[in-house]
């Protein structure tokens, strides 16, 4: 039985984690998502990123962890956390308050971390009865305080916590606390295998394997000749029909995956572009026919589906009725002319707008090459931007440098992916305030890769994450999505439908292997999946494969990294569900004393 700290005062608040592109049964970063990682960010079908191997970095850095640039102020809240006494890593040493205390410092302070939001409001951490209780000090009353140590560190496992950016360069070590450990990891594959000091029940088959695959035409003949076991591909028209086989179970679901059109804004001179002019882009965003590319694109995938009005959000609590979100009838070319006319702007002799110096700005929209509906996105939609004035070209490259390199140097003008976002709004904090723009002044901190700065909105998405009242932050989510629909930083087109597909008398039950597939978390519970042809495995197929194992930078950005990596080896102390809930992970003794003082 564990004993806890009470206060006068328990308060039960929301939590969230990180956006994910492709991300964050999607394809994109987000940011986290496509998204989150991140994006949190989310990411996309195509071939992703993971990579590296083991090192030294084995001595103790309990001291290492406390010398850090700390929050100053005073405590608003207290968050006490009993980690489970039989909750240890791999190798067999406990899960201690030190772990998370390096967890803290390495999003904190690692040079290129991608998720500051949340850890830039503790004040400490310490050690409470024992090194299994952390007592977690807060200087604001921070709601989604669950989107936070998710990945946990392994303290010992870093020289210097504070800065991790380069500990999975030459060491491809990942610590597991799960159910499986990453016995390998290649380019060509990931191996998992059964973790023998797991303290909970043993996974139900011996081996998984995770394999890349190079497109969805060749992830659905895996499947179908028998290759792979189960596929997690993104929706598109005729999937079904597709995978359509006697022994090929389908199940489609909707949650927190959108797509969408985004304008890098950033004004800093060194990444910004044409869209640093608002009203530049105010025009172009106007000029835009999204009910257009809607029917071209979405309807052939969903013939009952919607156009997106909500912003970087789905319909829900935050954006209560779709068809009056803050997105509705933004397409309007007259309204565009008027505007670059007024502020100078001509047409050249080619048609393309020319501003008041005669420049005429070159658009570079990226996509990540072998996305055939992005790509047939840009092929419709790009000679109708020509047509309207505006130079856009295709400026493409492959998953991992699209959403792990691109996107987080804000290296593009106009992007399009997936986010898969988690069930809590805080999420939009560290994907669209001022202080998550990465630059190279914050070390490129941050997983704002849009550039998009509006103070007004910035705090109210950062006081939403402090707002304990569900109508009070909702009211205020909605306030910063106005600003951002006002400040045309991007366009949202569609609620992306969720995929999984699996040869039945391969893999099962049904209902397992079914049962996680809306999770933000994707198919984390395949430690439940039974292994039904007797050959002692499970194959997996991957739609991308990142190109690092680094869980705080880049890669924390990529979906199939968290997905095939991060969620089913490294723990967390809270994992989200299939119904949009957040709860304990094994490593915790059970739900945390939450004191607002």
């Amino acid at each position: 039985m564990n004993t806890r700290r009470r206060g006068t005062r328990l308060l039960a608040i929301a939590a969230a984690t990180a956006l994910v592109v492709a991300a964050c049964g999607s394809d994109d970063n987000d940011d986290g998502a496509d998204a989150p990682a991140d994006t949190t960010a989310t990411t996309d079908d195509a071939t992703e990123d993971n990579t590296e191997t083991t090192e030294e970095a084995t001595e103790d850095t309990t001291e290492d962890t406390t010398d850090t640039d700390e929050p100053a102020g005073e405590a608003a809240m207290i968050v006490t956390v009993d980690l489970a006494e039989e909750a240890v890593w791999e190798d067999g040493t406990p899960i201690t308050t030190s772990d998370i205390t390096c967890t803290w410092n390495a999003f904190l302070n690692t040079p290129g971390s991608l998720q500051t939001v949340g850890y830039d409001q503790i004040l400490s951490i310490e050690e409470g009865a024992s090194e299994k209780q952390a007592v977690i000090t807060f200087g604001a009353v921070y709601a989604p305080y669950k989107t936070l140590f998710n990945p946990l560190l392994k303290n010992d496992r870093h020289e210097d916590c504070n800065d991790v950016s380069l500990d999975y360069e030459d060491d491809l070590t990942v610590e597991s606390a799960s159910p499986y450990k990453l016995e390998s990891w290649s380019t060509s594959q990931a191996i998992y295998t059964p973790n023998e000091n797991w303290w909970g029940d043993a996974p139900a088959t011996d081996r998984v394997v995770i394999v890349p695959l190079a497109d969805q035409d060749t992830e659905i003949a895996a499947l179908k000749a028998g290759e792979v076991d189960f596929i997690y591909p993104q929706f598109y028209a005729g999937i079904q029909d597709a995978l359509a086989q006697d022994n090929v179970n389908v199940q489609v679901e909707f949650g927190g995956d959108y797509e969408g059109f985004y304008f890098q804004s950033s004004d800093d001179e060194t990444v910004a572009g044409p869209f640093a002019d608002p009203i530049f882009r105010e025009a172009f965003s106007k000029s835009i026919d999204r009910e257009a590319v809607f029917q071209q694109i979405y309807i052939p995938i969903e013939s009952s589906a919607e156009l997106l009005n909500c912003g970087p959000i789905v319909p829900g609590q935050y954006c209560e009725s779709n068809e009056a979100g803050s997105w509705q009838d933004t397409h309007d070319p007259e309204g565009a002319e008027a505007l670059l006319t007024e502020a100078g702007w001509t047409k050249d002799g080619s048609g393309l707008w020319a501003d008041p110096d005669g420049n005429v700005p070159e658009i570079r929209w990226i996509v990540n090459t072998g996305n055939e509906r992005r790509e047939n996105t840009q092929a419709f939609l790009i000679p109708l931007m020509q047509t309207a004035g505006f130079n856009v070209v295709a400026d493409n490259c492959d998953a991992a440098c699209y959403f792990q390199q691109r996107l987080p140097a804000l290296d593009y003008d106009m992007a399009m992916y997936i986010s898969t976002a988690p069930p809590d709004p805080s999420y939009l904090t560290g994907s669209f305030t001022c202080g998550q723009i990465p630059t190279e002044a914050n070390d490129f901190v941050g997983q704002n890769s849009t550039g998009w700065c509006n103070e007004e909105a910035s705090t109210a998405f950062e006081t939403a994450d402090v707002t304990v009242d569900e109508t009070e932050r909702a009211d205020l989510i909605k306030e910063g999505l106005a600003l951002m629909a006002g400040d045309h930083v991007m366009l949202p087109l569609f609620q992306f439908p969720k995929s999984g597909a699996w040869l039945t008398d391969k893999v099962g039950p049904v209902e397992a292997v079914g049962a996680d597939l809306n999770n933000y978390m994707a198919f984390i519970n395949f430690n439940e999946w039974e292994d039904l042809d007797g050959d002692g495995q499970i194959i997996i197929g991957a739609e991308q494969w990142p190109e690092c194992l680094n869980p705080v930078t880049e890669c924390a950005n990529s979906s199939w990294y968290v997905w095939t990596v991060s969620f089913p080896t490294t723990p967390g102390l809270w994992d989200t569900t299939n119904d949009a809930t957040y709860v304990p992970t094994p490593v915790l003794a059970g739900e945390p004393t939450v004191e607002v003082l």
